[in-house]
């Protein structure tokens, strides 16, 4: 008898072993992931890994930018970009709370049923996928972009969201930001972008180092009339 509750007590002692690891993990990653999510609500992020996955990609690292030190607050810049790539890229942006179901269903449909490969990312999570995490497609990248997603719509504002996406986002080889982007094609501040100066900096978005070339593509083109006929339709930004 005396040997069972030996066994008993042991067995129940690793077991509240076993949960106190698992609850001190959680907890490590709770403050691991918040507390940069908390930060970066009122300090701008200095680099993304994106940056530094482009720069060990390169055969020229040193002709490639390593920190963001071009930051534009939402209030200052164009509200033609804002639109501009609200249009392009998340309709509803100011509607959801980080997720667009209907279109992660029917991203799915499309995905199961033909050839082709669409994407559902929001604004939010394309925000999420460029502060804190890398670009490959996997179940556990978008598992953690869910997660970042989720604090980033809980903590921060829309407004927010939007500003740090103008800043991060990928807009050419070695370009991050609407204001690099602006200079390197137009030679002026994202200040004073134009709507078909926005439109196209839009247009360009799902492959920046591809489509951002000269003379434009057809297909860039094609997709810049697009959303300069969404911005004629859309509301002012909220």
């Amino acid at each position: 008898m005396k040997k069972k509750r030996k066994r008993g007590k042991g067995k129940k002692l690793i077991r509240i072993r076993v949960w106190k690891i698992a609850f001190d993990l959680v907890l490590f990653f709770a403050v691991l992931t918040i507390a940069p999510v908390l930060l970066y609500k009122f300090v701008n992020p200095p680099t993304t890994p994106l940056m530094w996955i482009r720069w060990v990609e390169s055969d020229t690292p040193k002709n490639l930018p390593l920190h963001l030190n071009a930051w534009i607050s939402i209030e200052q810049v164009s509200p033609n970009i804002s639109k501009a790539v609200l249009a392009a890229e998340d309709q509803k942006f100011f509607d959801h709370n980080g997720f667009d179901w209907l279109a992660i269903e029917h991203a799915i449909q499309t995905n199961l049923t033909t050839d082709r490969k669409v994407g559902a990312s929001t604004i939010s999570m394309q925000t999420a996928r460029n502060v804190f995490l890398w670009q490959n497609r996997t179940w556990f990248r978008k598992l953690l972009e869910t997660y970042f997603t989720v604090l980033i719509e809980f903590f921060w504002s829309k407004q927010r969201i939007l500003e740090i996406y103008l800043n991060v986002i990928e807009w050419g080889d070695g370009v991050f930001g609407c204001e690099k982007a602006a200079q390197r094609y137009f030679k002026h501040s994202s200040r004073f972008l134009s709507p078909v100066e926005s439109a196209w900096m839009a247009a360009v978005l799902p492959s920046p180092r591809r489509w951002a070339i000269r003379p434009t593509p057809e297909h860039v083109q094609s997709r810049q009339v697009k959303i300069l006929d969404a911005l004629s339709h859309m509301k002012i930004i909220k």
